[in-house]
């Protein structure tokens, strides 16, 4: 697999993780249990930072230039 390869498959898998997390808050909502919904909420939240560390990297990756030249 090119590295080329590797950062679409990242990249779908992000998009369909944050797809699936757009979800998970509005969901929680209907849990009935406040302290639940907010634990889940925080949690949603984190996962959603750590999955922008992942595009951002990504983005770094893929502007860097491996050329020999300089």
């Amino acid at each position: 697999m090119s590295r080329d390869e590797a950062i679409e498959k990242i990249e779908t898998a992000c998009k369909t993780i944050s797809l699936e997390m757009m979800k998970v808050t509005p969901t929680a909502r209907h849990l009935d249990c406040e302290q639940t919904t907010a634990d889940i909420v925080k949690a949603a939240y984190q996962l959603t930072v750590e999955l922008e560390v992942i595009k951002k990297k990504l983005i770094q990756l893929k502007g860097r230039d491996d050329s020999p030249e300089l």
